[in-house]
């Protein structure tokens, strides 16, 4: 009977917590795809405030941030059906209130996972919570300003070399953007998770060196799996960071244990 009851208690908690986090993601949802940011200079500082447009919102700010900065010279981006500029606009803003409610998300599932933990697993859990969030930030803006430029350009060169228009449709452009900025959102989370596992003791400092060959082997995959054309060439380009990264962690984590086990012999 206790444990039916105890079971029910961490299902209200994790509700609790689940609602909590969506009214927090809601609530930014609502601000970026209803509002309109205005600038204003203040002591020859300019900055942004907000008002009620629901056309010419945020997401539509970023929207056509994107397209300025992104879509390759000489490519059209377009509609084909009425309403896919609005579903993109959805899509930014749910973005937006991921990333910038993160810390929430963090805060939530640490708090959820807490009691399940010892005290050491506590203390690395709030050691690398602000980290991760660093490293999702990072990770989106890399992909932002390197990848997905370089990688429409490569894509799109063919068409301008054989005197072609490209059109680009904008749905297809927003679901590619954002796709890769979640991806390397989170694969920069890898060397973070290696260290967690490895000084909370879960897995041995030399599994990482002795596993490196599976690990390509996944990371192949995943960026196959995650780019959008058969070339095999494009995979590369989320592949080679994420096995830079793999090999970031891996050094990070031998360094520390040198550390420590020197530490230990004086």
């Amino acid at each position: 009977m206790s444990s039916i009851e105890d079971i029910n208690k961490h299902l209200e908690e994790l509700r609790k917590r689940f609602v909590r986090v969506i009214i927090v993601l809601t609530i930014i949802f609502a601000f970026v795809i209803s509002c309109h940011l205005y600038p204003i200079e203040i002591s020859g500082v300019q900055l942004y405030y907000p008002e009620i447009d629901p056309v010419n919102n945020i997401a539509a700010q970023i929207t056509t941030h994107m397209k300025n900065n992104l879509v390759p010279q000489g490519v059209q981006l377009i509609q084909t059906e009425p309403g896919q500029a609005f579903f993109a606009q959805i899509y930014v803003a749910a973005l937006v209130a991921i990333v910038v409610g993160m810390p929430m998300i963090i805060k939530e599932s640490v708090g959820f996972i807490k009691p399940a933990l010892k005290e050491r697993e506590i203390k690395i859990t709030r050691s690398v919570a602000l980290p991760a969030l660093g490293l999702f930030i990072t990770g989106c803006i890399f992909s932002y300003f390197l990848v997905i430029p370089f990688m429409l350009e490569f894509l799109y060169k063919y068409g301008d070399a054989s005197g072609l228009i490209t059109f680009l449709n904008i749905m297809d452009f927003i679901t590619f953007v954002l796709q890769y900025l979640l991806a390397f959102g989170i694969s920069f989370q890898i060397p973070l998770i290696m260290y967690a596992l490895t000084m909370a003791e879960i897995v041995d400092s030399k599994f990482w060196r002795k596993n490196v060959r599976y690990a390509i082997l996944a990371i192949v995959v995943f960026g196959a799996i995650v780019t959008p054309d058969g070339s095999g060439v494009t995979m590369w380009f989320i592949a080679v960071p994420m096995m830079a990264l793999y090999f970031g962690g891996m050094a990070v984590i031998e360094r520390k244990k040198s550390k420590k086990d020197l530490n230990l012999k004086t």
